[in-house]
């Protein structure tokens, strides 16, 4: 493992030390040993190395005491902020998108999760490309070095360029591919419900509870990169496709964002969002607030949602199912590892997938008879 050292800076935002608490389970995660964490209080970051000079040789005395070989930080670093701290401290610097963009690059496995995350990774690079900084890059491997990594740095922005104009053809081809996906099941009026919420707040377990599926499901943060679609019988005659989506978090980077746009497309078009909840979570609201914030970015924002509130056998919640006064589904309290409220789920999905195809069928029959007219 990695030793490393945390950097976090308060300049007075909301919850700053449950983002520090992200930071260190986002680094191990990683495959980092974290040995320290440094936290200090400014009104506003040094344009030259965020933290100031004074800190940066705290840091630094801590790091050759402790043999620390990488420092990570909580924030986005400018190119020359990384530049001008790596220069000072001997060592790799890395922020919270690159350390994010690591873990990305070792929980991908589909062929378009790999070239997405390789496409976001060069882009990262290329505005932090510097001959003269390559004898911290020469190492082999190493957090914030997977994916295409130290072979890349090596090259020049032209040819950076090249192959990020390749990586986009090839994800365009899929996109369309699954575009085609789509409009087969429009076609045939499929109800689709997509799974969205905070990274680690159960979404997988949920989506293999519902579907008696085997995605990949681990109690850690993005475990889910890439988005599994499977058709779901409710009830006779009752189906839907759903899908599970990557997992948000805070301060995720536009960058980030745009690079999987694509995968998040089951989100925007679907007709539902199950929107999962770490019910057990201090911070849940803040949780909901950015993924919402995501969701409105990516353009789903106006998706009807049902709040899911897993995770209550860690809170000691009983299942159940909360309605407004016209008796439209609001929430649900599941426990996802545990089947809790699973049943109690279904039957909401089959009430909303039945309201959904009665719809679908007037809307067919008045198109009929306006034919017809």
């Amino acid at each position: 493992m990695t030793r490393s050292t945390l950097v976090a800076l308060d300049l007075g935002q909301h919850e700053f030390h449950e983002s520090v608490d992200e930071l260190a389970l986002l680094a191990t995660s990683a495959g980092a040993e974290v040995i320290g964490v440094f936290v200090s209080k400014r009104r506003a970051p040094d344009s030259a190395t965020f933290i100031g000079s004074g800190k940066v040789q705290e840091i630094l005395a801590h790091c050759e005491a402790e043999e620390v070989g990488l420092v990570i930080f909580n924030h986005s670093l400018s190119p020359a902020q990384q530049r001008n701290l790596e220069n000072a401290l001997g060592r790799r610097v890395i922020d919270r998108t690159g350390l994010i963009l690591d873990i990305f690059a070792i929980r991908a496995r589909s062929f378009e999760g790999k070239l997405q995350v390789e496409l976001a990774q060069l882009q990262y690079m290329a505005s932090r490309l510097v001959r003269g900084n390559a004898n911290l890059y020469g190492q082999q491997g190493g957090i914030g070095m997977r994916g295409p990594g130290e072979t890349q740095l090596e090259t020049d922005r032209r040819l950076i360029g090249v192959k990020v104009k390749q990586l986009k053809t090839r994800l365009e081809k899929l996109q369309k591919q699954r575009q085609t996906q789509r409009r087969q099941r429009e076609r045939r009026g499929q109800f689709t419900v997509a799974i969205v919420g905070y990274t680690n707040a159960g979404k997988s377990t949920l989506f293999n509870a519902i579907a008696s599926d085997k995605a990949y499901a681990a109690d850690q943060l993005f475990a889910t990169l890439d988005t599994t679609t499977r058709r779901v019988w409710l009830a006779p005659k009752v189906d839907m496709a759903l899908s599970d989506t990557v997992g948000f978090i805070r301060d995720l980077s536009h960058s980030l964002v745009d690079a999987f746009k694509a995968t998040l497309e089951s989100a925007v078009h679907a007709d539902v969002l199950l929107h999962v909840v770490d019910a057990s979570s201090p911070v849940r609201h803040s949780q909901i607030d950015e993924v919402n914030k995501v969701l409105f970015e990516i353009e789903a924002g106006d998706v009807p949602q049902v709040i899911i509130w897993n995770k209550i056998d860690a809170c000691e919640r009983s299942p159940e199912v909360e309605r407004d006064g016209n008796g439209k589904i609001l929430s649900v309290a599941v426990s996802a590892r545990y089947g809790l409220g699973v049943a109690e789920l279904r039957e909401c999905l089959t009430e909303l997938a039945g309201n959904f195809y009665a719809q679908s069928r007037g809307a067919d029959a008045q198109s009929t008879e306006l034919q017809w007219a």
